[in-house]
């Protein structure tokens, strides 16, 4: 079975971890589950997806963190990373965009345009 490409998800939220995966696996992409930042980037790095979800409250390394590692690494500065967040104060998008995030979705994320809300950060 041919898919779109493959999207890391990086979230340790179980609800939303699986609300994503359904909702991409079902518009054709593949999907591979991080919980972790230490494991996001492991799995990105092994993976070479097309996009990285990644959400900003993760435990021991944030999701700031895992964006600032992805966008200093020669081979994967280029991977487009949409952070999905909670964070909606002030100053909170520029953070996330200063990390080296290419973009981000507020959560709770909305089933019926998550896909389009992506589609504009692939490259």
């Amino acid at each position: 079975m041919s898919t779109k490409g493959t999207i890391v998800v990086v979230e340790d939220n179980v609800e939303s971890m699986y609300l994503m995966t359904f909702l991409l696996e079902k518009a054709g992409y593949r999907v591979v589950p991080a919980t972790t930042g230490a494991q996001g980037l492991e799995t990105v790095r092994r993976e070479h997806p097309i996009l990285v979800i990644l959400d900003m409250q993760l435990p021991v390394m944030s999701g700031h963190e895992v964006a600032t590692h992805l966008k200093d690494d020669p081979e994967l500065k280029d991977t487009p990373v949409v952070a999905v967040t909670s964070y909606a104060m002030p100053g909170d998008k520029e953070a996330i965009l200063a990390a080296g995030c290419d973009g981000y979705i507020q959560k709770p994320i909305d089933p019926e345009t998550l896909i389009a809300d992506i589609a504009v950060y692939f490259r």
